[in-house]
């Protein structure tokens, strides 16, 4: 008894000298990717790279729907309805950026502790940690700079399963893979699976069958998620849902191909206002129309649509991702052309397959194009680093060419950043100027305000700290004419409540007459709006058309997006009313 205490000291200092290099590692790898994180968004920013995400947020805020949306249907499932009752509860705190940003924090802390353990046992710790910290300088650093939702479930998605293969057969490790994908899943499904998709080689090759588990559990989850979806959705989601992809056809994928018959005027105009993203009436712009005015036709697709888009992509891989490409030259080097190793080469032609149909097919954009090719390269150093028989060249080779790349790189990361701090200033000094256009209006209908939502701050929101709480406090409804959301089955209820119409044409009447109603449009959207009115008018009724404001010395330069409406009696050419 008298020989306890002693003993249970030796045995404490003995633990502590076994598990203390453990928790330093463990510090280590949760600490450096947060000071990397916040050193990138202190010394060059963080911006939205689309509009997508505010338009997200004004959403979920209330803003430009009746009251704040907690279903978005085609993401965010869950996150929705959490983040709409913390923005109803403390308006001032950025949930969705805060939420996001979190979710990458995850990710690059799980792909630093994956990239630290396949490397460890072929380098010293300083060497592991400078190719960690430069392998984020050029492959990593954009994530958080030029952020988009789309980048966290796929990067998420991939992160996980690459953790829970490196440490199979463990349940806890497989718990986590799983959940990842889940969260990421959860997020936006597509992106998830593809994030999945893109790292089962590196999966394959770090567990061999070992890692099919966190594989079967992603497929399992997605299935169980889409026929839950599709069980549950509202006739209205489920509209949406093809009314967004027919869209997507049409603006983003240059998939459909000029219409085969002349069109009447109510086509000619469905398509025009199409062609714009203005879809708020479902009286002209619905799945009809598309069928017969964007056609699919493969003919035309492969002759005339596809050429341009493989030669637009075969220029930008090389000049906006030349640092991956090093990489990957790198690790095709260290592999060779040993033994055993054809599939390695299938698997890099499966690749560039992969960018050459999505950028083909579809686009690629840098929110999928440099998460794609993060997980191409780190599939490539699980395949050379797997075991202790690496190349002793493999770990200088790559220093080298991450220092190689790391100089141009980062001239180019620094560019962008500045451009982009531009550019927000540029979007926020003409959305204060529509502020003030808009006065003390309650109402704000629009085509411009979401395309001053890019490039803004994810941590502000777009709003700058001196006006933040103002703005969010008194709110002003916005009715937006232009963008995806304008299909969201929250707008026609929106127009109800603003003035007891679902209908388009109908609110726009009413609107007109309102004198607490901004319109603020570009001479291109009023120009469409008065070929809709124009057409749209039942015989009898007056002609409605918007007119420019005449701006005065002191409001011209605010004044030049400002509209009202005229209305014209068919009985009487002179007799008109400005409402």
């Amino acid at each position: 008894m008298t020989y306890q205490p002693a003993t249970s000291y030796l045995v404490t200092c003995y633990l502590l000298t076994i598990l203390r290099p453990m928790l330093r590692r463990r510090l280590v790898m949760l600490l450096l990717p947060l000071l990397l994180l916040l050193l990138s968004g202190a010394v060059l920013g963080c911006y939205f790279e689309t509009n997508d995400d505010l338009t997200i947020v004004a959403l979920l805020r209330g803003e430009t729907a009746a009251v704040p949306v907690t279903e978005l249907y085609l993401y965010f499932h869950g996150y929705a309805w959490f983040w709409s009752r913390l923005y109803a509860v403390a308006p001032l705190v950025p949930w969705y950026g805060l939420t996001l940003y979190g979710l990458l924090y995850v990710a690059t802390v799980g792909i630093f502790v994956v990239l630290w353990r396949l490397l460890r046992p072929h380098a010293g710790r300083w060497q592991v940690l400078a190719v960690l910290m430069l392998f984020w300088s050029v492959a990593w650093l954009e994530h958080g700079l030029w952020f988009n939702y789309m980048r966290v479930p796929l990067l998420l998605a991939g992160v996980g399963v690459l953790f829970a293969a490196q440490r199979a057969p463990a349940r806890w490790a497989l718990a986590v893979g799983l959940l990842a994908f889940g969260l990421s899943w959860l997020i936006r499904p597509s992106a998830a699976v593809l994030g999945a998709a893109v790292a089962a080689p590196g999966a394959w090759w770090l567990a061999g069958r070992k890692g099919l588990p966190v594989l079967a559990g992603a497929v399992v989850w997605a299935l169980a998620g889409a026929l839950w979806l599709n069980l549950t959705w509202p006739p209205a989601a489920a509209t949406f849902r093809r009314l967004d992809v027919l869209k997507s056809n049409l603006n983003d994928f240059q998939l459909t191909a000029p219409p085969a018959q002349p069109l009447t005027p109510a086509d000619s105009l469905g398509l025009a206002e199409a062609r714009a993203w203005m879809f708020p009436d479902s009286a002209l712009v619905n799945e009809p129309l598309f069928a017969r005015v964007a056609p699919f036709r493969p003919g035309y697709f492969l002759q005339k649509t596809a050429p341009v888009k493989i030669l637009a992509l075969l220029q930008q891989l090389p000049r906006d991702y030349f640092s991956l490409l090093l990489l990957l030259a790198a690790t095709w080097a260290l592999v060779g052309r040993g033994t055993g190793r054809r599939w390695f080469w299938l698997v890099q032609l499966g690749y560039a397959g992969l960018l050459l149909g999505l950028g083909t097919l579809l686009k690629l954009p840098p929110r999928l194009a440099l998460p794609l090719l993060d997980f191409w390269v780190i599939g490539n150093l699980l395949l050379v680093f797997r075991s202790e028989a690496a190349p002793r060249r493999a770990v200088p080779l790559l220093l080298a060419a991450l220092l190689v790349a790391a100089v141009p790189y980062g001239y180019k990361i620094w560019h962008r950043s500045h451009t982009l701090a531009q550019e927000q200033q540029r979007n926020y000094q003409r959305r204060e100027d529509l502020h003030k256009l808009a006065g003390t209006a309650d109402i704000v209908v629009s085509d411009l305000w979401e395309e001053t939502y890019k490039s803004q701050s994810p941590l502000t929101e777009g709003h700058p700290p001196g006006i933040y709480a103002f703005r969010i406090i008194k709110p002003r409804k916005h009715l937006s004419l232009l963008g995806w959301q304008t299909l969201h089955p929250s707008q026609p209820a929106l127009r109800q409540q603003l003035t007891g119409s679902r209908d388009f044409t109908g609110a726009l009447q009413q609107l007109g007459q309102r004198p607490d109603v901004a319109w603020l449009l570009s001479p291109e959207g009023a120009a469409l709006l008065n070929r809709h009115l124009a057409l749209r008018r039942q015989p009898g009724q007056p002609l409605l058309q918007l007119v420019p404001v005449q701006p005065n010395r002191r409001t011209r330069k605010n004044a030049m997006h400002a509209y009202l409406f005229r209305v014209k009696f068919p009985q009487s050419s002179s007799k008109a009313k400005i409402l």
